[in-house]
């Protein structure tokens, strides 16, 4: 509709339309609540506000509308009648907002970067508001300015930045730091400045701002450094913003020193000494040499060479290694070789002076030859190590040597030095002929490499050493073993899908592939468990219920990939651990109880069953009765209801409670159930005689009075109820001129005539009438004096009442109280057996006789009690001796004739 008026009234107040465009401007901080006032549009244009008696005038009145419904349009909630803006529940984000730092303008949802410099108002929300009626017809412009508020602390794009610095780098150096702090904030609350947590002496920070207002921190050197004594620092760097209360942000600042080459290599001594044997062989290590250069990659590279004053022949005796500094002998000493050399070498650093080491290597002559020891192996050998599977069986032969002396002139003799389960024997019948054999077993997980050395000696005591390595090769001789045999887990019950059980973990003793070990669940596990091959992690993939299966029990595997495979078992065993996810259930959700009336207080009505699948605390279950508990009262620990006093039916035959059962969870879950008590009748009421009212009113009789004639009633009331109620009446006293004439209908209580009123039975006739109900197990009576005066008229009431006033000499029958019952009621009951006979032979075919008889005998029974209810049609209940009727009501009662 209000699109149809603007197309309609715009060709023709266009000019009038853009002459009273107005624009308003507001600010306020971001993160604002919901609520807050922005500005009042109606107040600030000086428009009737809402309330004023001329906005009250205004028909139609006043409304502001939002011509835009845009994204910016969510921040704000504009009062269509007074015009007043307020923030909304979304909050606005000013960082969000205006994403640039050059600041953003927002219109109505879209946003335009502005190009100038940032300022409080760079960040604008605009609005268009429409004012109505057209009287008042306006489009206002609103600008709101978002500022800026410090709700942004500074950030380091990276949480570790790592600084190279050289060691020789001078005191004042300054090295920027990259990735410097962000901080979405503007102007003040923005990173401000920057510190070092410790700067160990040696730094400090500086910070610099370009142009652009972007702040750099920049490490300076303010120490010496080097590398040698310490490489690396490591500090925190802190950003700080200038907001109030100012926020900080860190990250760790590693600050390495690289090497220089500003040290030389030396050399630990000045001389080193050195003896050799003039029998030694080519190739025998005479000495090694070693330099120590403190720095690194490059600058610690050295090489070793002989000095222009070593001469040439013990050059050419003993060869130097340029990379490791070692010393051969590199030809035969003979006799012509000097006995002492004097080696200097040179230790070489680049751009360094060489450091310079003394060897004196002293050659002593020796006059014999040494013993040989020749080797012949059996075993699998390569290259002077032999390799033996393990659990080779005993007296595994491994080599043969042979031991002679070359000049044939000494006695040699050898022995086997190293551990080892090995031995070296002579080998029979044959001189210096030696077996090395195996002693036990070789096992690859207790040592996989020995190292032994066959010793010959002369009897000149010259020994000559052989040395053997023996390489145990491993077999699959080992299972896996778990570090736990049973492995007792537990979990919550209502578990996530694929939730973490544990992570097995079996080794293997055996190497390579032999000794990788892969899991696998037993045939007895749920399929709903899931056990990774590799690594071991146990999970179960669905909800686990403790109500449903508290424990679980299945076995896992542990293979490795030998050949044939071994593997070893562990039991598993989960415990669901119980949470209260179940609210106690009561047996029924409604409970009846059956009560006699008078009930004693705090008696036993009923028992309230009530479990709860929980277990522990979350399985107690405390009862409370939430209505009526000034009366009842339930037993939480066994369910026991009980009023606390007694109840009386004839006040309340009924009551209804609800039960709550509470758990003993954390939070608790409950659950009510309907009780309802309903009081059986006991025979605590007599009947109550309604009317006659008084035993002192009295009745004229005309008598001319037909027989048969209605006289009047008694009525009463019996506040029990079923047989409790049913009353009889009878009279069991009389007294008149001819007491017999009247009679009274044992249901109904009307008293009638029963013969013709002749002249002589004129006078006062006194009916003691006796009320009985059917009360079990001892029928309740009361007793009513019912008075009928015997004239033509009433001529002297005074003589009436004296005669009233004495007490009557009434004689009470004694007679035992028969009840009347209708003589149909007979047949209908005797009919009614027949549907008895039938279900319960139908029920019961074996035991059909039996019920038969029991059937007919109930009816004999009740067709006796009918005949005898035939013979008498009055209920009389005898009196013990006579009746004080003094002791009854005599206030009297004018009745008029019937």
């Amino acid at each position: 509709h209000l699109l149809l008026f603007l197309l309609f009234v715009g060709p023709f107040n266009c000019f009038a339309s853009y002459s009273r465009a107005t624009e308003l401007f507001y600010s306020l901080n971001e993160g604002l609540p919901a609520g807050v006032l922005i500005g009042s549009l109606a107040r600030d244009l000086r428009l009737p506000t809402a309330g004023s008696q001329q906005a009250a005038s205004l028909q139609p009145p006043l409304s502001f509308t939002l011509a835009s419904h845009g994204l910016g349009a969510q921040y704000v909630q504009l009062d269509n009648r007074s015009g007043e803006l307020h923030t909304s529940a979304v909050e606005i984000d000013r960082e969000a907002l205006c994403v640039e730092s050059s600041g953003a303008t927002v219109f109505g949802g879209s946003v335009a970067v502005s190009s100038s410099s940032p300022s409080p108002e760079s960040c604008l929300l605009l609005l268009d508001v429409l004012v109505l009626p057209q009287e008042y017809f306006r489009l206002v412009k609103v600008k709101i300015a978002i500022r800026d508020v410090n709700d942004n602390a500074p950030r380091f794009p990276v949480p570790h930045i790592r600084l190279s610095v050289p060691e020789n780098a001078p005191v004042n150096t300054r090295l920027a730091i990259e990735h410097p702090a962000l901080d979405p904030d503007m102007g003040t609350n923005g990173v401000q400045t920057y510190r070092l947590r410790d700067n160990y002496g040696v730094f400090t920070l500086d910070v610099e701002e370009n142009e652009n207002g972007e702040r750099t921190p920049y490490l300076i050197v303010m120490g010496a450094l080097d590398r040698e004594t310490q490489d690396e620092y490591v500090t925190v760097i802190v950003a700080e913003d200038g907001g109030t209360p100012p926020l900080v942000g860190s990250a760790t600042l590693t600050i390495g020193i690289s090497d220089i080459n500003d040290n030389c290599p030396q050399f630990n001594d000045s001389q080193l000494n050195v003896t050799l044997y003039g029998n030694s062989s080519l190739g025998t290590h005479v000495a090694t040499v070693h330099a120590v250069d403190m720095d690194l990659g490059s600058n610690a590279q050295i090489t070793y060479s002989y000095s222009q004053k070593v001469p040439q022949p013990s050059r050419d005796l003993f060869h130097l290694n340029e990379s490791t500094g070692a010393i051969t002998l590199s030809t035969k000493v003979d006799g012509d070789t000097p006995r002492l050399h004097r080696l200097i070498i040179l230790g070489n650093g680049p751009g360094c002076i060489p450091a310079v080491i003394t060897v004196l290597v002293t050659i002593i002559k020796v006059m014999m030859r040494p013993p040989e020891v020749v080797p012949r192996f059996i075993a699998n050998e390569v290259e002077g190590v032999v390799y033996l599977k393990e659990l080779e069986p005993i007296n595994t032969p491994i080599a043969f040597f042979t031991i002679k002396d070359p000049d044939e002139k000494y006695k040699v003799s050898c022995y086997l030095d190293g551990d080892g389960p090995f031995r070296l024997s002579p080998y029979k019948p044959y001189n210096n002929e030696y077996l090395l054999e195996t002693t036990k077993p070789l096992d690859f997980e207790t040592q996989q490499l020995y190292e032994i050395s066959v010793v010959a000696w002369n009897s000149e005591g010259f020994h000559v050493k052989k040395v053997v390595k023996v390489q145990v090769l491993d077999d699959n001789d080992n299972s896996p073993v778990f570090s736990e045999q049973l492995i007792e887990l537990s979990i919550e019950e209502n578990n996530v899908p694929n939730a973490f059980l544990t992570k097995l973990h079996a080794t293997d003793a055996d190497s390579g592939e032999r000794g990788q070990v892969s899991y696998f669940l037993g045939p007895d596990a749920p399929s709903y468990f899931a056990l990774d091959k590799t690594t071991g992690v146990l999970t179960v993939s669905t909800q686990l219920d403790r109500e449903e299966k508290e424990k679980y029990r299945y076995t896992v595997k542990a293979v490795d990939s030998g050949f044939p495979p071994r593997e070893s078992i562990a039991t598993v065993t989960i415990t669901v651990l119980d949470k209260n996810d179940n609210s106690p259930r009561f047996i029924n959700k409604d409970f009846s109880f059956f009560v006699p009336e008078n009930f004693p207080g705090f008696g036993e009505i009923g028992v309230i069953s009530v479990t709860d699948a929980d277990a522990g605390q979350n399985g107690w279950v405390a009862l409370s009765v939430l209505n009526g508990s000034d009366i009842f009262v339930i037993d939480t620990g066994k369910g026991v209801l009980r009023a606390k006093v007694s109840l009386d039916r004839e006040q309340q035959s009924s009551y209804v409670l609800w039960i709550e059962a509470v758990d003993g969870g954390d939070p608790a879950l409950s659950s009510t159930a309907k009780i309802t008590i309903l009081l059986l009748d006991i025979n605590d009421n007599p009947p109550l005689v309604l009317f006659p009212q008084s035993n002192m009113s009295y009745l004229l009789v005309l008598p001319s009075t037909l027989p048969g004639s209605p006289i009047t009633e008694v009525y009463a009331v019996d506040k029990d109820t079923g047989m409790n109620a049913v009353i009889a009446y009878s009279i069991i006293g009389r007294r008149g001129p001819r007491p017999e004439s009247f009679r009274i209908d044992p249901k109904t209580g009307n008293i009638t005539l029963e013969e013709s009123l002749m002249q002589n039975d004129y006078g006062l006739y006194r009916l003691l009438v006796k009320v009985s109900d059917h009360g079990y197990p001892e029928p309740l009576h009361s007793t009513v004096m019912v008075n009928l005066f015997v004239n033509d008229t009433v001529s002297n009431e005074s003589y009436i009442e004296s005669l009233l006033r004495k007490e009557p000499d009434i004689s009470v029958e004694e007679k035992q109280p028969q009840i009347s019952i209708e003589p149909t009621h007979k047949k209908m009951e005797s009919a009614s057996c027949m549907p008895t006979l039938v279900a319960l032979s139908i029920i019961s075919l074996g035991s059909i006789a039996l019920v038969t008889g029991m059937g007919i005998y109930i009816c004999l029974r009740k067709g006796k009690k009918h005949h005898r209810a035939d013979e008498n049609l009055e209920v009389q209940i005898p009196l013990n001796g006579r009746i004080n009727l003094h002791m009854l009501e005599k206030k009297p009662v004018e009745i008029s004739n019937i």
